[in-house]
C-alpha cells in the first residue's frame, strides 16, 4: 500500500518516526482494503501541449451570443458594460482581498461603503452589510437572524421556491433545528394568503420574492407583509434587484429585512458563481446586533480627515467565537464591488430603463410563448415565464438545442404538479428574432 501513497523520499522513515509510524502501512491501516488503488497517469506534456489541448476542449462550448438561450430560473445573461471590468481589474481592488486593516485598505472600504448606500437607496432599508455569498445563503441566513431575534424555531417560506435555495436553507437550518414550513401557490401563481394565515402561527420569519420563482409578482405583498407582522414574525423579501427601478423598494412595502443578488450587476454569469449576496435590515438596534457579514462604516482620524473602518463584525474569526452571528468567510468583495461600479453607471434613470426593457422583453416572450403552449399563470411576468407543453419537455428540450437553441428550465422533477412544465427567460438581452426563432422552432419539435 506504501508505495501509492509516498515515493521513496530519502526523508520517508525519518518523517514516519516523527509522526509515531513504523511503516506506511501502518500509517494507513484504517483504510478499509481495495479503497487505494494505482493512479494510472500518463506522461506530463509542456505547456503549449496543454494549452493547445485545453482549446480543442473548450471549443466544443457555446456561449450564450453564439446559441440563443432561454435558461433562467436565478442565472441570466445581463450585459455588463465593458468599463466595469477594466476597473476591477485594477490592483488596488483586485489584490485587496477583504479589508481587515483599514490603515492599508482604505480604498476597498470606501468602495464598499458605496455599495452599500447604493443597495441601501435601492431596497428601501438603510442598513446594510457587506454582501454575502449569495442570494441563497442571504436568504439561509435571514431565517437563522429572524429564529435569533424572535426566539422562534419556524420558518414559512412559498413552495414555490427555487429547489436550490430550498437545499440551502435545509442546509443551514438542520443544525439549529429550524423547522420550515412552506406555503403553496394559488390559481395565479402567487402564494396562498389564506394558507399562509394558517401556516404563521409561532413563526420566527415569513419569507416571498419579488418576483417569484415563475418571475410573477406578488399582488398580496403589502398584505404578507402585515399578517407576518401580526403574527410578531420578521418580514423577509427576496428581491431580484434589477427589477427595482419600476417597482417599489421591499423597505417601503413593510420588509424588515431584505435580500437578493448583487452579482446581477456588474457581473458575468460565470458557470452561477461567485456571486454576491443583499442582506440589509430596518434600522433596528437589536436586528443590526444580530446582522451576520460585516457592515463598512465612515468615520473620521484623530487629525478630522474622513476614514473607513469596518463598524460590525460578527463572525467568529473577529474574536466573536462562540457568539458569532455566521461563519461567513469570504464578503466577495471584488464581486460586490463590480456591482457597485454598475449600478453607479446605471443611475436611477438607467436602472428605470433598464427594467422597462426587461419587462418589454418579458411579455413579448409570454405573448409569443401563449402561441404554441399552455401559460398556466395570469399576472405580470419579469424575466421568468412558465410554459407547460403536451409532450414530456426532454424532447422538446433535445429537438430545441438540435436546432441550436437552448431551453427553458425543467420544473416538473421539482413541482410535478405542474406537468411538463418548464421556465424560459428572457433579458434585456433577449432579441427579437430569438424569441422568434424560438416559436418557430417550438412549433416543430413540441
Amino acid at each position: 500500500m506504501g508505495r501509492h501513497y509516498l515515493p521513496n523520499l530519502p526523508q520517508k522513515e525519518e518523517m514516519l518516526r516523527e509522526i509515531g509510524f513504523k511503516s506506511i502501512d501502518e500509517l494507513f491501516s484504517d483504510v478499509p482494503e481495495g479503497m487505494v488503488k494505482e493512479f494510472n497517469l500518463p506522461d506530463g506534456k509542456s505547456e503549449y501541449e496543454v494549452f493547445t489541448e485545453l482549446n480543442e476542449v473548450l471549443s466544443g462550448n457555446k456561449t450564450v451570443l453564439e446559441m440563443p438561450s432561454f435558461l433562467g430560473a436565478g442565472t441570466y445573461f445581463h450585459y455588463v458594460p465593458a468599463h466595469v471590468k477594466y476597473l476591477i481589474e485594477r490592483s488596488e481592488f483586485l489584490t485587496a482581498y477583504t479589508p481587515y486593516q483599514p490603515e492599508i485598505s482604505q480604498g476597498m472600504l470606501q468602495a464598499l461603503f458605496e455599495y452599500q448606500s447604493l443597495i441601501a437607496e435601492l431596497v428601501g432599508l438603510p442598513i446594510v452589510n457587506s454582501s454575502m455569498y449569495d442570494w441563497g445563503t442571504a436568504m439561509a441566513e435571514a431565517a437563522l437572524m429572524a429564529a435569533r431575534h424572535t426566539k422562534r424555531k419556524k420558518f414559512v417560506v412559498p413552495r414555490a421556491l427555487s429547489p436550490e435555495k430550498k437545499e440551502i436553507l435545509k442546509t443551514y437550518t438542520a443544525g439549529p433545528g429550524l423547522k420550515t414550513v412552506e406555503v403553496p401557490w394559488d390559481e395565479r401563481g402567487q402564494l396562498d394568503v389564506e394558507k399562509l394565515k394558517e401556516a404563521v402561527e409561532g413563526a420566527a420569519g415569513v419569507y416571498v420574492e419579488m418576483p417569484n420563482f415563475f418571475g410573477l409578482l406578488e399582488e398580496d405583498i403589502v398584505e404578507i407583509g402585515e399578517i407576518s407582522h401580526e403574527a410578531g414574525a420578521l418580514f423577509v423579501v427576496g428581491v431580484d434587484p434589477t427589477i427595482l427601478g419600476i417597482v417599489e423598494a421591499p423597505g417601503e412595502l413593510g420588509a424588515d429585512i431584505v435580500v437578493g443578488e448583487a452579482a446581477y450587476f456588474g457581473n458575468p454569469m460565470n458557470f452561477g458563481g461567485p456571486r454576491a449576496g443583499i442582506f440589509a435590515v430596518r434600522n433596528d438596534r437589536k436586528l443590526i446586533r444580530q446582522m451576520p457579514g460585516r457592515i463598512i462604516g465612515m468615520t473620521k482620524t484623530e487629525d478630522g480627515k474622513r476614514a473607513f473602518v469596518m463598524t460590525l463584525q460578527t463572525r467568529e474569526q473577529h474574536i466573536r467565537r462562540a457568539k458569532a452571528t455566521s461563519n461567513i468567510c469570504s464578503n466577495e468583495a471584488l464581486v460586490a464591488v463590480a456591482a457597485a461600479i454598475h449600478l453607479a453607471s446605471l443611475g436611477p434613470r438607467g436602472l428605470r430603463e433598464l427594467g422597462e426593457v426587461i419587462l418589454k422583453n418579458t411579455a413579448y416572450l409570454k405573448k409569443r410563448l401563449s402561441e404554441v403552449a399552455e401559460v398556466p399563470f395570469e399576472g405580470v411576468n419579469f424575466k421568468d415565464v412558465p410554459v407547460k407543453f403536451r409532450v414530456p419537455y426532454e424532447v422538446i428540450h433535445e429537438g430545441l438545442l438540435e436546432k441550436g437553441i437552448h431551453g427553458g428550465y425543467y420544473l416538473g422533477k421539482h413541482f410535478p404538479e405542474l406537468g411538463e412544465t418548464a421556465l424560459f427567460a428572457a433579458t434585456e438581452t433577449t432579441r427579437k428574432e430569438w424569441v422568434d426563432e424560438l416559436i418557430e422552432a417550438l412549433k416543430e419539435v413540441a
